[in-house]
């Protein structure tokens, strides 16, 4: 895999890439759902369009094709607002993340469901928007 070196992290306000998500990027299995999900905001960031298919749940994985679209996405900024373990395989994430496509800014606001599996969290889908 490709060694980047970003520093900070996109998704880790006092860490450097190194110390949060390269270690995923480059295989480790994510401690919980919230560092997958750090990593894969990371991922959108950098562009390793490989490592999000990789962290999609089999059963929701996209094409690669599919994941980035036709536009090219500027991630700004990411909050986690809430993680909740919901049983030692099962957790959701509910963030805040900010994007520009063509200098025009966008918010995403998701609550994102995850399950571990062989000891490796993936990513299944989310619910767009606030409650």
């Amino acid at each position: 895999m490709q060694l980047l070196r970003v520093n900070p992290a996109p998704a880790a306000a006092k860490k450097s890439y190194a110390q949060c998500c390269q270690p995923l990027h480059n295989g480790a299995p994510a401690p919980s759902a919230e560092a997958l999900m750090r990593s894969r905001y990371s991922a959108f960031a950098l562009g390793l369009d490989e490592y999000i298919q990789r962290s999609w749940h089999a059963s929701k994985r996209p094409s690669l094709s599919d994941i980035n679209g036709n536009e090219k996405s500027h991630w700004i900024g990411l909050q986690i607002q809430r993680h909740e373990q919901l049983d030692s395989d099962h957790a959701t994430v509910e963030f805040v993340a900010r994007y520009k496509i063509n200098g025009r800014a966008f918010v995403l606001q998701e609550t994102s469901r995850f399950v571990r599996e062989d000891g490796h969290w993936f990513y299944v889908d989310g619910l767009v928007g606030s409650d």
